[in-house]
């Protein structure tokens, strides 16, 4: 067991938001004007197929998924990016954050979701590796997860890929729309 001398709780601090850049992506602040592309994100069945959340159907629930995530970040409770190139910065084309931080343990579950037109490039990917080197090296994270529908081969891939270990594998321990699925839980250690 490795032991360290910090603080008793991590202390993450998203103010000012902070913004990465990576080689193609620009990961940055989500606002209201985004509403109608998280919209579209979060009503297509395909984006939703493998997350067992009801679907986005109006303008005012997407604006309202948006308000959420402005308040978790401004209580540094949560941390979610908008996710465009670099070529189009004001056209979001995904998401991904730590939506889930369980202080007391320095862990945070990631998650994320891309538009169908921009799979299968290493976007994702790409996005997944910076938002892993800021929860390393200024949130102080020792740990991250991710849960993932083990029907979700992609998913599962480009968590591989990150250095991610598939830790648990959990029957039937989610209910959604009147039917239990499966979850693959999967980490990755801080080594530094």
């Amino acid at each position: 067991m490795l032991l360290l001398k910090i603080t008793p709780m991590l202390e993450p601090n998203f103010t000012p938001f902070p913004q990465i850049a990576t080689g193609r992506l620009l990961l940055d602040q989500m606002q209201k004007s985004d509403a109608p592309q998280i919209l579209a994100l979060r009503s297509s069945e395909k984006v939703m197929q493998y997350i067992d959340k009801e679907r986005t159907q109006t303008i005012a629930e997407a604006e309202g998924w948006i308000k959420r995530i402005e308040d978790d970040a401004i209580n540094n409770e949560a941390i979610t990016w908008r996710i465009s190139l670099k070529e189009a910065p004001g056209k979001l084309i995904g998401s991904i954050g730590f939506w889930r931080m369980i202080k007391q343990h320095y862990r945070a579950e990631v998650g994320y979701m891309l538009h169908p037109d921009f799979w299968n490039k290493g976007l994702m990917s790409e996005a997944l590796q910076a938002i892993i080197d800021f929860g390393f090296t200024a949130m102080h994270l020792h740990s991250i997860e991710a849960h993932v529908n083990p029907a979700n081969a992609a998913s599962a891939g480009i968590l591989e890929k990150a250095g991610f270990v598939r830790e648990a594998y959990f029957k039937e321990d989610f209910f959604f729309r009147g039917k239990f699925s499966d979850s693959a839980v999967y980490s990755l250690l801080n080594k530094k």
